[in-house]
């Protein structure tokens, strides 16, 4: 830094509030330093930094459960909100299968990783129940944050509200006049398509209508969704309600097959709004869970737990209702 001020003519104080961001730099200044920053070929030592400051300025992010698309999506939140707040991201992902078992011990040499790097904080985004008990050991050394629709412990956690996504799904092919209404499940070994089943359940029960779930999926794709509508009786349901987006797509491919196609003969929701969601034929109506929000949101609580030292509350992203052309009243209404 000594050498750095030396040639844009300032001191080495100038150079550290420059790459610290803390204190005034004038613009003019800025601009002299980083030309010299550029000729010499400066790059600030982070280790040396972080023994000073006792962080590091990187953050552990673990991943448990199969990369689709909610996760991928947090992912490029976190990555965002990283970028904002000046952090780096450690990320470390285990695979799980349907069933959900033997992760447990991968994930603790991934946690004991981030804690031996260091990081100065975890972040553990996670479709499976289980991962409680990794977590509480880390929180004796960092802060942690629990992405999870059902944390073991409602502080440090962000969530969607898959249970909402659910219930508001459901209401909404109600409110349009269907009582027959069936449910295209998701894998039962996650959280969100537990959590997307009972708020259906729910919904149809406080309508006085019979739930009808479809649960055979074992993963989240469109394969799930195209099975369920090639086993299921056309005539028996007007309208589904689908734990996400390509479960549906699966489905209605599978009607269309048999000569049924929405809006026309049966109405059809989904969860997520991923992108292609929108060009579905028919453009699917659906509940947006804004998982790039999950992620900038644990990013800056995880950034002001480090700053404070302090416990924050759990986080809700509350999912919308996007209405596209997949749902109409019944036919003969």
């Amino acid at each position: 830094m000594a050498d750095v001020g030396r040639s844009a003519g300032v001191s080495a104080q100038t150079v550290s509030r420059y790459f610290s961001g803390t204190g005034y730099v004038s613009d003019k200044t800025r601009r002299r330093i980083a030309a010299a920053v550029e000729e010499l070929k400066y790059r600030p030592n982070r280790s040396a930094a972080s023994l000073r400051a006792r962080r590091t300025g990187t953050i552990g992010v673990l991943t448990v459960g199969e990369l689709v698309h909610g996760s991928a999506q947090i992912l490029t939140g976190l990555s965002h909100g990283a970028r904002e707040l000046g952090q780096t991201l450690m990320h470390a992902q285990v695979d799980v299968g349907f069933e959900a078992r033997g992760w447990q011990g991968e994930a603790q040499r991934a946690i004991d990783h981030f804690l031996s790097a260091p990081v100065d904080g975890i972040i553990a985004s996670t479709s499976i129940p289980g991962i409680d008990e990794a977590l509480d050991t880390a929180r004796d050394y960092v802060p942690v944050v629990n992405l999870s629709e059902r944390p073991g412990s409602v502080a440090d956690s962000v969530g969607t509200h898959s249970y909402t996504a659910g219930l508001d799904g459901t209401r909404h092919l109600i409110e349009r006049g269907h009582a027959e209404i069936i449910h295209v499940a998701g894998p039962i070994t996650r959280n969100e398509a537990r959590e997307r089943e009972l708020g259906y359940r729910d919904a149809m029960e406080q309508a006085g209508l019979t739930s009808v779930v479809l649960g055979e999926a074992r993963d989240w794709t469109p394969a799930p969704g195209y099975e369920a509508g090639r086993a299921v009786d056309p005539d028996s349901f007007t309208a589904v309600f689908a734990a996400n987006d390509e479960l549906a797509l699966g489905f209605m491919s599978a009607m269309e097959e048999s000569g049924r196609k929405a809006p026309a003969d049966y109405s059809i929701v989904g969860v997520d709004d991923m992108p292609a969601a929108a060009y579905f034929s028919p453009p699917l109506t659906t509940m947006r869970l804004d998982f790039q929000g999950v992620g900038r949101t644990s990013l800056r609580m995880m950034h002001e737990m480090i700053r404070t030292g302090a416990s924050t509350p759990r986080r809700i992203i509350e999912p919308e209702l996007v209405i596209r052309k997949s749902t109409a009243p019944p036919r003969g209404r």
